[in-house]
């Protein structure tokens, strides 16, 4: 869904001096795509895992000073253009989830497919990884997260057999995991869906990342720093990131003037227009491409006034 991001964003980035920021580098490959799209764009990129930068780094120092990377989490955003001395930008792309890069690492433990240290942390350098939440969360603590963050029907069935397991031993690998989740789950439960593992992994990831309690922040950070006529584009890859995102964007769409108003205030009138009727989805084609786009759903919007005080 790369072209669509840029159709979304590119009415907002063909004049002189705009700058977009992605807010998700990862291997760089839609910051390389915005800074040769729009040659007269600036590019500011963020990302929380040192070895993307470094990776992403190289495959755009083509592009010299068009483009500044910066360690950061994506909450963090108005304090990275604060201190770049970036009032206002032109377009901002998220493209959340685990990157490809994080994935294919066979030691970084996101992947259920091989094993590895349980670790799923986007920045090594801080935080504790998957294990330690395995091994010293509460039964209780675990059974919300893998409900909430995993929608997890089974959270129950998976926590008992993990604090059983931890008793004896405490977690390290990624394949024990796995098949203590086939072996806890039921025939049923085990017929559809996919890996069994697959909601129990991406909870533990979204719990050691903090990724919802960061993209409820920024989300609404990137939206009030996009100047008046900028844009902003999402790609989300699970449902709680979809609806945050979805709920975002429609508060930001709605009219808030209490009823029965003759004429509504400048200050109740919508900031943003939405550019996606919905979430649009991948092609059959995109999917038939790239296994990991199935889930993908992508939303826009439009600044169109400032805030008033």
């Amino acid at each position: 869904m790369l072209q669509r991001c840029l159709d979304l964003l590119a009415p907002a980035l063909r004049s002189p001096g705009s700058v977009v920021v992605d807010c998700t580098l990862g291997l760089g490959g839609h910051s390389e795509a915005l800074l040769t799209q729009f040659p007269d764009t600036r590019l500011i990129a963020l990302d929380r895992d040192k070895e993307a930068l470094r990776l992403s780094g190289e495959r755009l120092a083509p592009f010299g000073d068009r483009a500044t990377l910066v360690h950061a989490v994506y909450d963090e955003l108005p304090d990275v253009l604060a201190r770049l001395g970036v009032p206002r930008v032109q377009g901002v792309l998220f493209d959340l989830g685990v990157s490809s890069m994080q994935l294919d690492e066979a030691d970084r433990g996101f992947a259920y497919a091989q094993d590895a240290p349980l670790d799923m942390r986007m920045d090594q350098s801080t935080g504790i990884g998957a294990a330690e939440v395995l091994n010293t969360y509460p039964p209780g603590e675990l059974v919300r997260i893998l409900r909430m963050y995993g929608e997890e029907k089974q959270a129950k069935r998976i926590v008992s057999a993990v604090v059983r397991e931890r008793e004896k031993e405490p977690f390290t690998n990624s394949a024990r995991l796995v098949e203590l989740i086939r072996d806890a789950l039921p025939q049923a439960a085990k017929r559809t869906g996919g890996n069994p593992a697959k909601r129990t992994f991406q909870a533990l990831r979204i719990e050691v990342n903090g990724e919802l309690s960061v993209l409820e922040k920024a989300i609404p950070a990137a939206v009030g720093a996009l100047a008046v006529d900028g844009r902003i584009a999402v790609l989300s890859y699970q449902s709680l990131e979809d609806r945050l995102v979805k709920q975002v964007f429609a508060a930001g769409a709605a009219v808030t003037a209490p009823p029965g108003l003759p004429v509504v205030p400048e200050e109740y009138q919508p900031r943003l227009k939405l550019l996606t009727r919905g979430a649009e989805l991948p092609t059959d084609e995109e999917v038939a491409q790239n296994r990991r786009a199935a889930p993908a759903r992508l939303r826009g919007a439009q600044r169109i006034r400032e805030d008033v005080r």
